[in-house]
């Protein structure tokens, strides 16, 4: 059986995600920081992917690829350096403004 993963946090951290998750311009970093306090709060990271946030995720997301292990790799920075999309987004981007100056 594989081992619930948890987080604890320092006053400085909870303080810098809680910030993050009120404040940050990105919705995408806010999402992140609700998910991480709640699970340093106590809940699974298998319940917060699920059913803690505005949309259900893949546990995988949260906690066993992205989420977790960037913030205690690198903090805060670990979450804000993974954009959603990848590399797609840039072709999606230079796809569009070739798409407007073609028919503008």
């Amino acid at each position: 059986m594989a081992k619930q993963r948890t987080l604890t946090l320092r006053w400085e951290q909870r303080q810098q995600l809680e910030a993050a998750r009120d404040h940050d311009r990105r919705p995408y970093v806010r999402e992140r920081c609700a998910a991480l306090l709640k699970i340093a709060d106590g809940q699974t990271a298998h319940a917060v992917a699920r059913h803690g946030l505005l949309k259900g995720r893949d546990p995988d997301t949260v906690y066993a690829y992205a989420w977790l292990d960037h913030y205690q790799a690198a903090g805060l920075a670990g979450l804000v350096g993974q954009v959603h999309g990848g590399s797609q987004r840039s072709r999606l981007r230079s796809g569009r403004a070739a798409h407007t100056r073609a028919s503008g």
